[in-house]
């Protein structure tokens, strides 16, 4: 089922924030608007993070302190929103990391007194930096690391190249994820076959747990997984694999039921979901208020659930 404009839901999301109007137009109306997405840098929420960027080029402390303020963040943060790709303020910012932040690992991040790379968030750093056009060049060792780091079982696990992992994360598989599609969406070419390869693989993790179960026993492995703050930062729920796997455009599977079954039981009765508490940490703004019907959330739900035909009337 698709929705109206004139629907009650879509009426109330057209009222928020710039970025939410631009992505309702765009992913549940079907129409591109670049008034709105120009409008995105100067205005609300984008325009609050963009005047929050330090003169160096960096957020808060520098590449990922303090949580959730940092550059690394803000810039996922600015990814998700739908802002220009071409911000040349951003660009700058992104390709300031990738000559900077760089392990002797080929990978970005966390910080300097860490050795090794951190597979989650070299998969957002991905995500946001191939969205904004980042050089390929740049993204050869990342990709390189990242490729290093699948796991046998189809995954990722943030763990593997620091105590050791056997089985992956979907935290870490949600991220890496959402790097790999991006990266393909942007049109690059490096290691492409590869990684087209790895993300079915991810996928196929993904679903070999329900999106939320454990793949031996069926229950439930986190109760978090079935809990809805926005943004999700690092962490993994069912609303956000969903959205990922119907964003890479992953055909519909009948191991998506429980998970869209969960997430429906959670929709309220004027068809709008809530956005539960955040995760600790600072902040540059609050976008969705928790414990009230988030627009983030909402939307993200609305359009997974009608890419897959499972939304109700």
């Amino acid at each position: 089922m698709a929705l109206h404009q004139s629907h009650p839901v879509i009426a109330w999301l057209l009222r928020g924030d710039v970025s939410v109007q631009y992505q309702v137009w765009r992913d549940l109306l079907g129409t591109e608007r670049a008034d709105l997405r120009t409008r995105i840098a100067r205005e609300g929420w984008g325009a609050a993070f963009l005047r929050a960027r330090n003169s160096d080029g960096t957020w808060g402390q520098g590449f990922y302190q303090p949580k959730w303020t940092s550059s690394h963040y803000t810039l996922l943060d600015l990814r998700n929103l739908g802002i220009d790709p071409g911000n040349p303020l951003i660009r700058e910012s992104v390709a300031l990391i990738a000559r900077t932040e760089k392990h002797a690992d080929g990978g970005v991040g966390p910080g300097k007194t860490i050795a090794s790379s951190d597979v989650c968030v070299n998969g957002m750093f991905l995500n946001y930096a191939s969205y904004f056009g980042a050089d390929e060049g740049d993204l050869r060792s990342v990709i390189d690391f990242l490729v290093a780091q699948h796991m046998p079982d189809g995954g990722f696990n943030c763990r593997l190249n620091r105590s050791g992992a056997r089985h992956s994360s979907l935290h870490s598989t949600a991220s890496c994820l959402e790097g790999i599609q991006q990266y393909t969406a942007s049109g690059y070419r490096y290691r492409m076959d590869e990684l087209r390869e790895i993300g079915a693989h991810c996928a196929e993790f993904i679903l070999l747990h329900h999106l939320y179960k454990s793949d031996r026993t069926g229950e439930m492995i986190h109760p978090d997984f079935l809990k809805l703050p926005y943004p999700w930062r690092w962490k993994y729920n069912i609303l956000r694999a969903l959205d990922c796997l119907a964003s890479g455009t992953h055909p519909w599977d009948d191991r998506m039921a429980d998970a869209v079954d969960a997430l429906l039981s959670r929709r309220g009765a004027d068809g709008r979901w809530r956005t539960m508490a955040a995760h600790p940490g600072q902040v540059h703004l609050t976008m969705d208020p928790a414990g009230c019907p988030g627009r983030w959330n909402t939307l993200i739900a609305v359009r997974a659930l009608q890419h897959y035909g499972m939304l109700p009337s």
